[in-house]
This record gives C-alpha cells, structure tokens and sequence, in this order.
C-alpha cells in the first residue's frame, strides 16, 4: 500500500471510528472539547505511525486506546484525577492497560453504549433544542458547521457559535455522560429521537460534499435505534421511528446509478432493495401501531416508507394513500418540509396541476436556498409538459445545491427539459 494509499485508509477509519472515541472519552473527562481534541490527536499519531509500522488489525481499537492513554495523562496531571481516585478508590499511579479497563467497568451503564449515552448528554434539557441537534450531529455525525448549517438553513457563524456555547454549558454542568434513568430518560427521549433521526437523514442524504449518501451514518442511526427500542419497549414512536429508518436504509442499494447519479424513487430497480430491512421495518410499525402510536409523526412517516416498500412496481404504489398520510401528518406536524411532500403526493395522486397549486402555497421564505423545493416544482411541471419552465427550476435548485452528485443530477434533468422543450428535429 503506498503512502497515499495508507493515508486515505486512516482517514476513512477515523471517520467511521470518531464518534465512538469522542463518546468513549467524554465519559472519561467529562469534557467534550477535551474528548474531540485526544481523539483528533490520536488520529495524528496513526498518521505518523501507521504508514511506518502498517495499520493494525483492529484499527479503531488501536485509536481508542491511543486516546485513552492521552486521556489518563491528562486525568493524572489535572484536579479531575483526585475525583476520579476518589470515585474508584484506585492508586492512579497503576493504571496501564488493566487500569484503563478498570476505568472502562467502573463507567458503565445499564446500557453499555457510550454513543448512545453521549446522546443523551447532548440532549440535556439544558440545552436548547437548537443546541442539542447542532452538537449531537457536531459529536455524533462528525458534520462540519458548514453541513449542520446547510442541513438547518442556518449561517454557519451561528451554528458554530451554537456549538461553543452547547459544549461550554456541559462542562460546566457537570454531566456524567451516561444514559439516565427513569424519568430523565424519558424527558430526553423526544430529542434523542430527533437527533438519532437528523443524523440517519445526513447518512441518507448527505447535504454537502461528493457523495449523495454516507450509509455508515445511516447504520450508526438504525443501530442506536435498535438499542432505544431495548430500552423503551413500550414507546410508540421509538418504533415508529426505528421503522421508518429500515424502510428507508432498504433502499439505498437503488438509490445511486453505476456512475453514483441519484435515482428518482419511482424509477429505482426494486429487487436491489434489502427486503430484510423491509420486514424489520413493517414489523416496528406493527408494534407502534399496537402500542396505539399509528397517529404520532414518525409512525406516520414508517406508514408512508411502507406504502412504497409494498408495492412491488412503481405503478403499484398507493398514492391516494400517501397523499391522506401526509394530510394527517401535516395536522401533526406542520412545517413547509412536510407541505413540500405533500404537494408531490398530490401531484402523484390527483395530477400535475393539483401538486403545483400545493407549491404555490409555500412561502419561499420558509425554506430559504433550499434546492428540494425548485427541485420538485421542476419535477411537476416537467410531468405537467411545461418543460421550459421546468429547466428553469431545475437550473435554479442546482445552484442551491451544496452536494456535488445531487447538482450533476439536477443539471442532467435541465438538460433533458431543453431538449424536451425544442421539440423533434428534422431528423425526426
């Protein structure tokens, strides 16, 4: 393997291992900007090293304790030791690799998944919603402010900002870093599934960059929703939501063409979709469902996945059904997002000109540079035969787009507009 070779390697292995490093050390110092900063200065010494000695056969593994060597120096040199010795009853001046297990023990939980009690913690009440999703997707994600700026329509000073200030309100709490129990588990529990749900959304559909989809985010959202449903059996909506991830993760073999292009739901090659997922998903829903959640925003979004996932050809689908989901799911939830999908629905149901007189209603200033929109205006008007007008659009929502493959698909449907627009040639 040449060095560049090697290089590319320990990137991709950080971007996978980070967010288990980061929970991992933060439950250690009790420090989120300490813990971004050991594990960031692990990635730098396999930098160093791995080129030289090769890359171990458990690389995240060899990270982890990386930093968690860095991590016990720090403890040993900081006021924090005297707590922890206290907390453990250790002489620190033993820990090597039995005391770093040591430590590991004496942490845990009931749950046993530091990423998911760094959710937790990053969803503390006292933090502001805003806060929590910003910095869980920062941790958790591994987003840059500019794709959590992007992902909120927000400028990326503010989000930055957002996360300073969501970083140095939890240290000085003083947090544990753990799952709670009980009553604060369950205080929590609405934001933990928001955020869990932003970041399959980023892994789905990556907002910026040169890959449409980052399926790594998208199974790290899936499995901390499997834990959640451990932890909170008789939650509705941790089932609803946990099935509207494995119907929609289903699909992510279909959703990019040979040369990594997105393909439209309705023309994707449905017998690459992971019908394994889909059974796990229709059999969350069914238990949302008989925990009496039908009628709560996720089980109402598992219910529109399962439309698809049910019809074996796109002709099949359902979409007078859809459209009366996302009716209901408009009265729960209302936000342009959702009356975006809504006015597709009914332009799938009830035609064309019945989804552009939905668009109409939407204020532009709601979903402000936000490519989706033009994108799905494009889209009806090019089914409605107006073509010119839909090159436009699609023009427009390619300029707006901060993902490289998303803007290649848009410009390539302008293209076909135009030439759907000039008509036959004389060469018929």
């Amino acid at each position: 393997m040449t060095a560049a070779e090697t290089h590319r390697a320990i990137e991709a292995i950080f971007r996978i291992e980070r967010a288990r490093i980061i929970a991992v050390l933060a439950r250690m110092t009790r420090d989120v900007d300490l813990a971004e900063e050991l594990a960031q200065d692990a990635f730098v010494t396999a930098l160093a090293e791995w080129p030289r000695a090769g890359i171990p056969a458990n690389p995240g593994a060899w990270m982890t304790a990386t930093a968690k060597r860095r991590a016990i120096d720090r403890l040993r040199r900081g006021r924090m030791l005297a707590r922890k010795h206290a907390e453990l009853g250790r002489d620190l001046s033993e820990w090597d690799e039995t005391g770093i297990e040591a430590l590991e023990t004496a942490l845990d939980d009931d749950v046993g998944d530091e990423l998911l009690g760094l959710v937790f913690t990053a969803c503390h009440p006292v933090l502001s919603p805003d806060a929590r999703s910003a910095l869980t997707l920062r941790l958790i994600g591994g987003l840059t402010t500019q794709e959590i700026a992007r992902a909120y329509l927000a400028s990326e000073a503010a989000i930055a900002q957002r996360i300073v200030r969501a970083k140095r309100t939890l240290g000085e709490a003083g947090l544990t870093f753990e799952v709670p129990r009980g009553r604060e588990r369950q205080e929590r529990l609405a934001s933990v599934l928001e955020v869990v749900y932003l970041i399959f959304n980023e892994g789905y559909a990556a907002t910026s960059g040169t890959d449409l989809t980052r399926p790594t985010l998208c199974a790290e959202a899936q499995r901390l929703g499997r834990i959640l449903a451990g932890l909170a059996p008789d939650e509705p909506e941790v089932f609803g939501l946990l099935a509207l991830m494995e119907i929609q993760a289903s699909r992510l073999p279909a959703r990019l063409s040979p040369d990594r292009l997105p393909v439209p739901l309705t023309r994707q090659n449905r017998a690459r979709w992971d019908r394994l997922l889909i059974r796990r998903g229709l059999a969350a829903l069914e238990r949302a469902e008989a925990l009496g959640g039908a009628g709560g925003p996720y089980a109402l979004q598992a219910a529109l996945a399962a439309c698809h996932a049910r019809a074996n050809r796109p002709e099949d689908t359902d979409w007078r059904r859809i459209a009366a989901l996302y009716d209901e799911l408009r009265a729960v939830t209302p936000s342009p997002v959702v009356d975006l999908n809504r006015a597709i629905a009914h332009s799938m149901a009830f035609g064309p000109e019945a989804g552009l007189t939905l668009l109409d209603l939407i204020d532009p200033a709601a979903l402000p540079r936000y490519a989706p929109l033009p994108a799905a205006r494009g889209d009806v008007l090019l089914r409605a035969g107006r073509a010119a007008e839909a090159r436009v659009q699609f023009e427009f929502a390619a300029s707006l787009s901060g993902n490289e493959r998303e803007k290649a698909f848009l410009l390539e449907r302008a293209a076909l507009c135009r030439t759907r627009a000039a008509g036959p040639t004389d060469d018929g």
